[in-house]
């Protein structure tokens, strides 16, 4: 673990700028909380084409079927797109966390940017690109979605699973807590499933999916120290553009 922990170190900055971010204390009411969800719905979207790209290059995914790479690895990346793309709602009908959060902005009366509708049509790397720069999108959505895609099509696996690993949302539930407590006491039936995302999202994204996901890190880079660094590299890249996406928030 020498290596997670050196990287761990170099991106600590970062990920502090993001500890103590406005967007923390920024949610107050429906008002706070319906931009917040407008802007974020993007980032629970194009997670999963990071996840769908991991999938692709450290699964086989083609056919015939033949085994690839380190079998923890694959456990990692099926487990995770189970997740993701197949869990559970409340009432145990199948579901992926995306069509959760909008059934979630649905319930509170949200509703998502028609562009994401546009975006979700596109049918390659090229074409969302396309559509990225030509929309109308606040400049802090266009930049950070235009990252995840261009870190898709032309970086290495192992600074996509870097970005993967070190740039997720794990300070999202924490984020919601008192307009949820509110709202739990006001409107309980508008809040239900987003309070069941944020546990979703804490349950299957705590503790066991990062082990894992420290270890695909050390299968990827082994001992090449320039690996490891551009690593690095890429996971404070996500975690400025992270910012980014929060300042565009804060300052819409």
């Amino acid at each position: 673990m020498s290596q997670i922990n050196s990287l761990r170190e170099q991106i600590k900055p970062y990920q502090e700028a993001l500890y103590h971010h406005p967007i923390n204390s920024y949610i107050k009411s429906h008002t706070e909380l319906a931009v917040f969800m407008q802007h974020h719905v993007f980032a629970v979207w194009d997670f999963m084409s990071l996840v769908k790209k991991l999938q692709a290059e450290l699964t086989c995914v083609s056919q015939p079927w033949v085994p690839k790479g380190s079998a923890d690895v694959r456990f990692l990346i099926n487990e995770i797109v189970l997740g993701e793309e197949s869990d559970v709602d409340q009432h145990g009908v199948v579901i992926s966390h995306f069509e959760l959060y909008l059934r979630a902005m649905k319930e509170l009366s949200i509703e998502p940017s028609p562009i994401l509708s546009n975006l979700l049509q596109a049918q390659s790397l090229v074409e969302i690109l396309q559509k990225i720069a030509n929309t109308s999108l606040a400049p802090s959505i266009k930049q950070f979605l235009k990252f995840t895609f261009e870190s898709i099509a032309n970086r290495p696996i192992e600074e996509i699973a870097a970005i993967f690993t070190f740039g997720r949302e794990d300070l999202i539930p924490g984020m919601f807590q008192l307009i949820v407590d509110q709202l739990k006491q006001d409107s309980p039936d508008q809040v239900e499933t987003l309070v069941y995302y944020l546990e979703r999202h804490i349950e299957v994204d705590g503790d066991h999916h990062s082990q894992l996901a420290y270890r695909m890190m050390e299968e990827l880079c082994g001992d090449d120290a320039d690996k490891w660094q551009r690593a690095a590299n890429a996971a404070i890249d996500s975690l400025k553009v992270r910012k980014v996406l929060w300042d565009g928030v804060v300052g819409a």
